[in-house]
């Protein structure tokens, strides 16, 4: 009884204490805000207001710091489990982060270094001693010097090759080894072996090798046709000699024709990865450490790299190199004809609707596409059912089938659609004639006037013999071309011979300007034979 007491007195007096307190507080809170008035109270409140926004800054504060810290446990997680993810995928040749050194210690074996010893005569110091016109000339001086007999030397070239097979074939350039009377290797384990030229490509700038060896490394071919323009890719080959040497590019522009190399089958790969003298035959490769390309020319004006680099596709080297392999040859088709891209003003002189396809500017006598029935002015469109653009394309598609292959050719003709079936011959390459021939032809040099702006005359055999035409050629030999012409603007040159304008046969200037009536608001459509080839030029003629 005493205790319960006591306890309820406890009680009683807390309560009274707690009332007390309350009733202070409100004092003191009632004294404070009776005390408010004029600066005082403005300075009260902001200082409470400072207060109450550096709360909320720190609840903030710790709300983001929160958020931050679970998310960052979030992506870690996320990030481990793609991790684990990853490694349960097999991975073909991944570049670690920004890295290309995985790639690289991948390819790198299987590119090697090419030694080519090829002999050669030092020109005869006086070579005109002997000659007895310039001894009737000038006669024989006393005490003459005697002209040195040429000697031989041996010149070294070195380049680049790609292993592509562990018996010993390496994959290089024809021009790396064209000539050479001895062809060494430097393998990646520092052996020099001998190497056998097993067959060469001028067409396509390609040449086999075989060294005697076993379980070589080797640089998986690629698909280069899949390439895409902004693809990364590695160049790989001993620039300059200093050693073997990685450069790295994107893939600048496909199909380029660079008119360089002693063929003309060209599809090259453009690249800015650096390339120099030495890379020549060595590898271009992707990211995957596939050979996508061989190494093969540059553009420069310097002699060195200014990131214009061309590589033969993979493809193309692939198929070179089967034949080479099998029969040290390469077999082509080929339909016999010269063509051109059809331009907008080619296709405006023929009333076409488009600028598409390709017009044939020349058929080879007894070729393929004569005893088709392919003529002079035919505009191919499609290819075995493909659209056909470009030339060059055009004829690389005939070349990569082989000989005795029929193909499909969609034509138009005067404007009609036709299809003509071909039976390909075997391509062999033609020997170009000389640039030499003297363009001076004894014609008649006064200047046209007229709305070409050249000066013609007609091809007499005398005239055909020394331009060296075929007998029998007809046309108008263009003697002198005005700068500011209209024929010089197209291209037109000294020594051109105009056999056709829009599609009628020229022998005279009469025939010339009675052609060019049907020309109109047109651009005029000339048929050129320039140094024994054949060429379509469009030409806009002077309105006055």
């Amino acid at each position: 009884m005493i205790l319960a007491d006591s306890e309820e007195i406890e009680e009683e007096c807390r309560i009274l204490s707690k009332q007390q307190q309350r009733e202070g507080y409100k004092k003191n809170m009632s004294s404070k805000l009776s005390n408010f008035n004029g600066d005082g109270s403005v300075a009260y409140i902001k200082r409470l207001l400072v207060l109450f926004t550096i709360a909320l800054m720190i609840t903030a504060g710790v709300s983001m710091v929160e958020h931050n810290l679970h998310g960052s446990v979030v992506a870690a997680a996320t990030a481990t489990s793609e991790s684990q993810q990853q490694q349960q995928q097999p991975q073909v040749m991944p570049a670690a982060g920004f890295s290309y050194a995985d790639v690289v210690s991948h390819v790198s074996p299987a590119v090697v270094t090419v030694h080519s010893a090829i002999r050669e005569r030092s020109a005869q110091q006086f070579p005109f001693m002997d000659d007895q016109l310039l001894n009737q000339l000038f006669g024989q001086r006393k005490g003459q010097r005697q002209p040195q007999q040429p000697n031989e030397h041996m010149a070294h070239a070195l380049g680049s090759g790609v292993i592509v097979s562990s018996d010993g074939y390496i994959l290089t350039n024809h021009h790396v080894v064209d000539g050479a009377e001895q062809v060494k290797v430097d393998l990646t384990d520092n052996r020099t072996v001998d190497a056998k030229v097993v067959g060469v490509d001028a067409p396509s700038d390609l040449a086999v090798l075989k060294v005697d060896a076993t379980g070589l490394p080797v640089l998986p071919l690629g698909n280069s046709d899949i390439v895409r323009v902004g693809d990364v890719v590695l160049a790989v080959g001993n620039p300059l000699g200093v050693g073997k040497t990685v450069t790295m590019g994107i893939i600048s522009a496909k199909g380029r024709q660079t008119g360089l190399s002693n063929g003309s089958f060209e599809d090259f790969l453009q690249t800015d990865a650096p390339i120099n003298q030495g890379n020549s035959g060595g590898a271009l490769v992707n990211t995957s450490g596939q050979l996508v390309g061989i190494n093969s020319q540059i553009l420069s004006q310097s002699g060195g790299s200014i990131g214009i680099g061309f590589a033969i596709p993979s493809n193309m080297a692939k198929t070179v190199m089967d034949q080479l392999i099998k029969s040290g040859k390469v077999h082509r088709g080929q339909l016999g004809i010269i063509v051109q891209k059809v331009s907008s003003d080619i296709a405006s002189s023929l009333n076409l609707k488009e600028s598409r396809g390709v017009i044939v500017s020349q058929v080879q006598a007894g070729s393929a596409a004569e005893r088709a029935g392919i003529k002079q002015g035919d505009v191919i469109t499609a290819l075995n059912g493909a659209e056909v653009d470009d030339p060059n394309t055009f004829r690389n598609q005939i070349a990569g089938a082989q000989p005795g292959a029929s193909v499909s050719l969609d034509l138009l003709r005067d404007g009609q659609k036709q299809q003509l079936r071909a039976t390909l011959g075997e391509f062999s390459p033609v020997k170009e004639k000389g640039e030499d021939s003297d363009s001076g032809t004894g014609t008649d040099k006064s200047l046209g006037t007229g709305k070409l702006g050249v000066g013609v005359q007609p091809v007499t055999p005398e005239v055909a013999q020394q331009l060296g035409l075929p007998a029998g050629t007809q046309g108008l030999v263009v003697g002198q071309v005005d700068p500011n012409g209209p024929a010089a603007e197209a291209g037109i040159q000294e020594g051109d011979v105009i056999t056709k304008l829009n599609q009628q046969n020229v022998k005279s200037a009469a025939d010339l300007q009675s052609a060019l009536l049907k020309s109109g608001t047109r651009p005029a459509l000339a048929l050129v034979n320039r140094n024994g080839q054949t060429i379509f030029i469009t030409i806009r003629p002077r309105t006055k």
